[in-house]
């Protein structure tokens, strides 16, 4: 039972960053604010062991920034088809792999190198994904529904304020 009662005050304490960065969102206006707000605070909204900010560019994925206890792509491009990212956005749905080695869609080489065991990797704007949200942990972990809606709700706020500047 004190493991539920820790869970709880752990996902309270995620949703209210989680809220917190909703209005640093609602208030960027520009694109450049908007991914250092997912810079800032996606990390700890997710209890990540780091994050990345993708955009679509063309045929390919460019990991425009990252927060991580180790480098990992920043300002690199790869083709959609190619990495994680790429399938997220390309089918507008959500990626959980709880083991990256168990799933084909990962170009595993690339990950060799990295701390990466577990990722969540979540599309922005599901209709037309234009960007996505990866969150990585360096040990092999189950992930529940609430932190997955956590991450999936940060790509939500994220995506419609990119629509609002769009419309603007």
């Amino acid at each position: 039972m004190s493991d539920n009662i820790f869970h709880v005050k752990t996902f309270d304490v995620r949703w209210r960053l989680l809220e917190a960065a909703r209005d640093r969102i609602a208030v960027a206006e520009t694109l450049d604010s908007l991914i250092e707000v997912v810079r800032t605070t996606a990390r700890a909204v997710c209890s990540a062991d780091g994050v990345t900010f993708v955009l679509r560019d063309g045929d390919k994925c460019h990991y425009v920034e990252e927060d991580a206890i180790a480098p990992l792509w920043k300002g690199q491009r790869f083709p959609m088809e190619a990495c994680i990212s790429g399938w997220a956005m390309l089918n507008s749905r959500t990626v959980v792999l709880k083991d990256i080695y168990a799933d084909d869609r990962i170009p595993h080489d690339a990950y060799r190198e990295t701390f990466v065991k577990s990722l969540v990797m979540v599309p922005v704007r599901t209709e037309v994904p234009v960007a996505a949200i990866g969150a990585y942990w360096r040990e092999h972990r189950s992930f529940t529904v609430q932190e997955i809606a956590t991450i999936e709700a940060l790509a939500d706020a994220v995506g419609e304020a990119m629509s609002r500047a769009v419309a603007a």
